[in-house]
């Protein structure tokens, strides 16, 4: 036996002693041995001290019985210690609060008694037993004499309701409805507001519970609220707040009732006058701090409750506008007005609370990213803006006085509330600059108080900055900046760091680079110079001070540079010397590239020949991020200072650049490509060195699959820029050689070998070289179509020549017209697929440069060859697309014919590019031919209805496009296709919604409430659409409403995006989704795990129906026999639920669900579920290495 166990056991054995003293102390030891990290006891041990303790509880002595009760191993023990108290009958301490007040040791028992059960209470399971006999124990304590019991057994209950079971729940419910007197009954003031106080604990706690009794119980506690108890008042008001936030859906009926209490009750103040107020401001200002003094000594009453139920009112008010944005226009016309005329609240606990409901109201009304588009008439959004723009004078008179209060509490609140409508309203506060940049520089004046402040208002200025015209500042930039630069001096370094931001952004925002000086900046920039390098200079700072000095700097020089004078070559020196010291050797590299971008074209020759061995040495750093910033400074300086670069230190830096244009980092290597390609047209003769082994590195990296957009482009300028020299650095001929060379090495008839990315990356290449020699281009075209044509290339060399002749026909012409066209037409009747794509695409993009020519002979081609039609529809669709509208027009109305005979075709593939063929011409005339659709959805057949639809989809971009509001104004009558009695039409429409939803929600917000029933519709199963297929012995069912019903599930997950116009009961009402087709069920499960972070309250509240289909699936077998894909997709499906319970799991209240409680010790139990959710854990806690499919 370890020291501990001894110790341990002795002790239990001196807790039998006869003497009441031994049994206290031996208790007081064990409650401090308890609490040490070092004790592990145990199963045997636990046992004993559990039941030594319960034991204890019915001690004779009271102070004994005291000191149980709040033992740790009760009140603390781990869920697997308090298992051990099923060994009971009945816990002792329901025998504790279940004596008669004569028989127990006393009421200080009986009050530290209650405090037992509250945190048991969330262990659930173990003490569900007891559930019951903890209930009506509790309830009769309610009626006790004395108000700390009450109070206990308030905050017990409230517990209780959170784990029991539905029936306890509900008895509990009924009970305290029934023990509430009407208003006007005769009833004991402490007993009602006690039951209040029990409601609001249990609203709190488990409000999510309380739907179905708030229709009878929120009218009873309104007429409470009316009874002149200010007590009484704040607890019903408490009451609301936690109904509100819990039950936002069954609270709707009371909205109106509540918010007028709110009103009411936030205003009331019967013992100050308000009205006063602006008759006594200007004896204020000659004697504050007297007047003030007084009028604290006058009002504050130690009686006064009123200032309580403010602050409840404020908060309810809060509670309201958080659970309703549908009701934002009436909040702005009813509550705004109200919150603004109470900024001048007296007491500074509610006056915070004010600021704060209105930083909801303009938090709730700051329009979701993408839902607003310049193009688009006034909506909703737009109107709750407006009629913000109209308080914003009303806030700021109301806010001109705070802003210089002696309360420092105030002067956070009202920075705090500025910089959210400097943030919904960016420029709506510049007309009221004087009075905020007078608070401001009050604020930083005032050395009386903590730093805290002056922090506050420098981070308030600082965004202001960002958000306001830069004209609102000049007339007040001599009273901000003394004060700034003084904070900048200043020894804390908190506030020095924040300072300098403040002035970083003063540089950047007065003195813009992309448009004229609109003020004159010889007057303040000696004093912004001295102060910034005093900083800069000191080397015994704080790092974050050194770091935001370098930065302050850099835009200093970078945007006043010609002003500094003889102080410019100092501070380039001490940039390079901070360069040199690796602590701050990132800033300072960032720093010098906002220098060398400068438009000032400032004189860097001091520290050029010191600063590029420096910076190419940190080229062989580990440090990702700071390669890519001397990336970026080494192009900054080849494009600023070109010629004057000394070309031994470009030479040393061009040796580090072959290591770097590696696809191990793509991004390093477009960096790098650029500098090369700078330094190419800039020193093209330092290249000459290092153009082999760059060039070798980066056609392998142009032989990878995964190569970027970026890459690409950044390859083709490089390229480009080789061939441009005058003489070039690479030969135009050897250049094209050594890009097609894999191609045109390898075997005849091995395939094409490379991914097919590698053939467009390498067209684009050959493309780009063309252009940049257009007396080479007509030359290589030849090239390109012998090479095609002839009968001895191979798949390859074909492939890259058509996708060559795509790009070349663009810049260089198409070359011989008819050979050209004979060549396409025959390659469309090659054996390799690859090929025939490769032509088509050719076939497409060649023509769009003649269309003339090519487009006439296309269609002509498409009416005749039935059997190539897929592939010259293929062709026509790139002509589109590449094509100038204006040249299109002409053609317009053959191409819709033809397009529209070939939309009954059978194979959906075809219908596809026809429908996408569609939307690339209605953009060229949309007025014209978008209302056409009309007549095609209304007397098409089914097929001509699915492909109108789908061509609309193809219309919705994620850009802003002219196209947007004529479609907004026919988007309604196409979605009235999801009415339509044929399948494929309403999957079409869905897939339209879905694109709408995902890349321009602004098209259907408004349509939303009247598209959500049809959309929930779809996601029904259908049991005429399920029929039977015989597969000789075996009849499986097909269900054809399998694939409409996936899509009604996908737009529904891409709503979660739109939650401001969301109801989120309506969705959670379709959880039979989580019982689907494995498809289904997958998506469900991650919108499931998507709910439970953004909005889990409404997911709360359901979360008893949600637990089973999770438990099913988490706990389905597969069949014996069956094959592997079942396995795999059981697997696959045990551990997306998995997922979602570990996002259930994340809602604090949840684990107090019985139901919830249970699973969870199911998945503890098996061990194949507990180690599932192990994994699943660890996976959410390590950091992702991509974009999950998931939006947080």
């Amino acid at each position: 036996m370890s020291t501990a166990a001894f110790h341990i056991s002795s002790l239990l054995e001196k807790m039998t002693s006869s003497d009441k003293d031994f049994r206290f102390m031996a208790t007081s030891d064990l409650m401090s041995e308890l609490q040490k990290d070092s004790i592990q006891l145990d199963e045997d041990s636990e046992r004993k001290v559990v039941k030594m303790l319960l034991r204890l509880l019915e001690d004779k002595n009271g102070e004994v019985q005291n000191l149980a009760v709040n033992a740790p191993g009760l009140t603390s023990m781990p869920p697997e210690v308090a298992g051990h108290l099923s060994v009971f009958q009945k816990p002792s301490v329901v025998i504790i609060l279940g004596r008669r007040p004569g028989e127990d040791g006393g009421q200080p028992v009986r009050v530290a008694g209650l405090t037992l059960p509250a945190p048991r209470l969330r262990l659930g399971a173990p003490l569900g037993a007891f559930h019951a006999s903890l209930l009506h124990c509790l309830l009769p304590q309610l009626s006790s004499p004395r108000l700390a019991v009450r109070k206990r057994a308030v905050g017990a209950l409230g517990h209780l309701a959170a784990a029991c079971s539905t029936d306890l729940f509900v008895e509990l419910a009924d009970h305290l409805l029934d023990r509430l007197p009407g208003p006007h009954a005769p009833a004991s003031p402490a007993a009602v507001r006690t039951l209040i106080q029990c409601l609001g604990s249990v609203g709190r706690q488990a409000g999510h519970r309380l739907g179905n009794h708030l229709d009878r119980l929120v009218p009873l506690v309104e007429e409470f609220c009316n009874m002149d108890d200010d007590e009484l008042r704040e607890s019903c008001l408490q009451a609301f707040e936690a109904f509100l936030r819990k039950c936002p859906k069954e609270m709707g009926p009371h909205v109106p009732n509540i918010t007028s209490l709110c009103l009411q009750y936030m205003k009331h103040d019967p013992n100050y006058n308000y009205d006063s107020d602006g008759d006594e401001e200007e004896m204020e200002t000659e004697d504050s701090e007297f007047s003030e003094q007084e009028s604290e000594d006058e009002y504050s009453d130690d009686d006064d409750m009123s200032w309580k139920v403010r602050r409840a009112a404020a908060k309810c008010m809060a509670a309201l506008i958080g659970s309703r944005p549908d009701l934002l226009p009436d909040f702005h016309r009813t509550l705004a007005p109200a919150l603004i005329h109470r900024f001048r609240e007296r007491e500074e606990n509610v006056k915070a609370d004010v600021f704060g409901t209105y930083i909801v109201l303009l938090r709730q009304t700051r329009p979701p990213k993408g839902w607003l588009e310049a193009m688009e008439e006034p909506t909703q959004t737009g109107s709750n803006l407006h009629m913000l723009r109209g308080q914003v004078p009303l806030v700021v008179k109301a806010l001109q006085r705070q802003l210089k209060d002696r309360s420092v509490r105030a002067r956070q609140g009202c920075f705090s509330l500025l910089a959210e409508l400097a943030g919904v309203l960016p420029g709506s506060l510049a007309e009221h600059m004087p009075v905020l940049i007078s608070g401001v520089v009050f604020s930083l004046a005032d050395r009386s108080n903590s730093s805290t402040i002056r922090m506050d208002a420098l981070a308030f200025l600082q965004g202001l900055l960002g958000t306001e015209p830069a004209e609102a500042f000049h007339p007040h930039l001599p009273t901000v900046l003394p004060p700034v630069l003084a904070c900048v001096a200043d020894p804390f370094y908190k506030i020095a760091a924040e300072a300098l931001l403040v002035l970083q952004e003063l540089v950047r925002v007065l003195w813009p680079l992309d448009r004229p000086r609109m003020l004159d900046p010889e007057p303040y920039v000696g004093e912004m110079s001295s102060a910034t390098l005093a900083r800069l200079r000191a080397t015994d700072l704080d790092q974050e001070v050194k770091e935001r000095a370098i930065s302050c700097m850099g835009h200093l020089v970078g945007h006043l540079g010609d002003r500094l004078g003889d102080d410019l070559e100092p501070t380039l020196l001490l940039l390079l010397d901070r360069l040199r010291n690796e602590i701050t050797r990132l800033p300072a590299v960032k720093a010098l590239t906002l220098v060398a971008r400068s438009p000032l074209q400032l004189d860097l020759q001091p520290i050029l020949a010191e600063a590029l061995p420096i910076l190419a040495s940190f080229l062989r750093k580990n440090q990702r991020a700071l390669r890519l910033a001397t990336l970026a400074a080494l192009d900054a300086l080849a494009q600023s200072q070109g010629l004057s670069l000394p070309p031994p230190a470009i030479r040393a830096v061009l040796a580090e650049l072959p290591a770097l244009v590696s696809e191990s980092d793509m991004h390093v290597a477009q960096l790098a490509v650029d500098f090369l390609a700078t330094v190419t047209q800039a020193q093209p003769a330092s290249l000459a060195e290092v153009s082999g082994p760059v060039l070798s590195e980066l056609l392998q990296l142009l032989h990878s699959p995964l190569l970027p957009a970026s890459v690409l482009a950044a390859a083709e300028g490089f390229l480009q820029a080789l061939v441009g020299t005058r003489p070039p650095c690479v030969d135009y001929t050897k250049l094209i050689d050594l890009l097609t060379a894999p191609v045109y090495n390898q075997d005849e008839d091995g395939g094409p070998g490379l991914h097919k990315q590698v053939f467009h990356s390498l067209a684009r290449c050959v493309a780009a070289l063309a252009a940049a020699c257009p007396q080479e281009a007509a030359g290589t075209a030849n090239r390109l179509v012998c090479d095609a044509r002839s009968p001895n290339s191979s798949t390859g060399v074909k492939v890259l020549a058509f996708l060559s002749l795509a790009e070349v026909g663009q810049v260089a012409g198409p070359g011989p017209q008819r050979e050209l066209k004979t060549v396409l037409l025959e390659a469309l009747g090659s054996p390799s697929e690859d090929v025939r794509a490769a032509a088509s695409y050719a076939l497409g993009r060649v023509g769009a440069g003649n269309l003339p020519d090519f487009l006439p002979f296309l269609l002509g081609q498409i009416e005749a060859e039935p059997r190539r039609q897929y592939l010259l529809l293929h062709s026509l669709r790139e002509a589109l697309g590449a094509a100038q509208p204006d040249s299109l027009k002409p053609y317009a109305e053959d191409i819709w014919a033809l397009l529209f005979q070939r939309c009954e075709g059978a194979e959906e593939g075809t219908r596809g590019v026809v429908a996408e063929c569609i939307g690339k011409l209605v953009l060229v005339n949309p007025p014209f031919l978008l209302p056409r659709f009309r007549k095609q959805l209304a007397a098409g057949r089914p097929h001509t209805r699915s492909t109108v639809i789908t061509a609309v989809k193809f219309l919705i971009s994620d850009q802003p496009h002219p196209i947007d509001p004529l479609l907004k104004s026919y988007i309604g009558e196409f979605m009235e296709s999801l009415q339509d009695p044929d399948l494929n039409v309403r999957r079409a429409t869905l897939a339209f919604f879905n694109s709408a939803v995902h890349n321009k929600p602004s098209l259907i917000r408004d349509l939303l409430d009247d598209i959500l029933p049809l959309l929930y519709q779809e996601t029904k199963v259908r049991r005429d659409l399920i029929r039977e297929v015989e597969m000789g012995p075996f009849k499986p069912a097909v269900d054809d409403g399998l694939d409409v019903r996936k899509a009604a599930f996908e737009c529904m997950y891409s709503l979660l995006e739109c939650l401001g116009q969301l109801d989120i009961c309506g969705v959670l009402n379709h959880e039979d989704g989580l019982k689907d087709h494995y498809d289904i069920r997958m998506l469900t499960f991650i919108m499931l795990a998507r709910l439970a972070t953004l909005c889990p309250a409404p997911v709360l509240q359901r979360v008893d129906r949600l637990i089973e289909p999770l438990r099913a699936t988490c706990t389905a077998k597969v069949k014996a026999g069956s094959v592997k894909q079942e396995f795999e997709k059981q697997d696959e499906l045990k551990r997306s639920a998995m997922r979602a319970v570990a996002a259930l799991l994340t809602i604090p209240e949840v684990g107090k669900s019985p139901i919830m409680a249970d699973f969870s010790s199911q998945i503890r139990s098996n061990p194949e579920l507990a180690a599932l959710f192990e994994s699943i854990q660890k996976d959410s806690t390590s950091p992702p290495s991509t974009d999950s499919m998931e939006l947080s």
